[in-house]
């Protein structure tokens, strides 16, 4: 493992249930910091301090607080990917304007949750480098949509697939980094831009 590779991986995987809670209460309370104060107020010792542990213990987890980072994108990754498996679990037996508002509520269901948090590690998720894990979180994310467009009769669902996750990566993200908090509304919106792509009505 080179050493930019083992910044970004944890140092062991908690198997006892005590190693499991301070792993979480580690990876949460970055996540507090991040809500608050951003990247630039997350340190080790600061995370060590709120988590309630040594930095020593929270070194015995994490390398490095890229290490950190990059966990809590994969957590929110993973998070993602439920979403979606469970929308195409919700369009089952329905018609594909039922399955567009399961799909598109999906996409916007980890800015629900915890918006600043999201934002703050979409934003760190572009400096660093998870090339790999992302093309597999795309191509998990593509098959989904791809079997509900195949499901409905779509033409070229390969290609409607990665159009419609480009048309709404593009809406989301622009958004997001105008500061925009009003989800409701965005949902809307990026509904209807979906809906007008498929050639549904809104």
């Amino acid at each position: 493992m080179n050493a930019s590779k083992s910044r970004l991986t944890p140092r062991k995987t908690p198997r006892q249930e005590r190693s499991a809670a301070t792993c979480a209460a580690i990876l949460e309370a970055a996540a507090r910091i991040l809500e608050t104060s951003g990247s630039a107020g997350l340190t080790t010792n600061h995370v060590a301090v709120l988590a309630g542990v040594s930095v020593g213990t929270l070194y015995q987890y994490f390398p490095a607080k890229e290490a950190i980072l990059a966990e809590l994108v994969r957590q929110m990754r993973q998070d993602m990917l439920a979403d979606f498996v469970g929308a195409v679990r919700e369009a089952e037996g329905k018609g594909l304007t039922r399955a567009v508002d399961a799909m598109v509520s999906a996409s916007l269901r980890h800015h629900l949750r915890r918006p600043a948090l999201a934002q703050a590690l979409e934003h760190e998720e572009l400096e660093l480098k998870l090339d790999k894990e992302t093309v597999q979180l795309k191509a998990d994310m593509r098959d989904l949509i791809v079997g509900v467009l195949r499901d409905h009769g779509v033409d070229q669902p390969e290609r409607t697939a990665f159009d419609l996750m480009s048309l709404s990566r593009g809406i989301v993200d622009a958004a997001v980094r105008a500061g925009e908090r009003d989800f409701d509304d965005l949902q809307a919106r990026l509904r209807r831009a979906v809906a007008g792509y498929l050639g549904i009505l809104a």
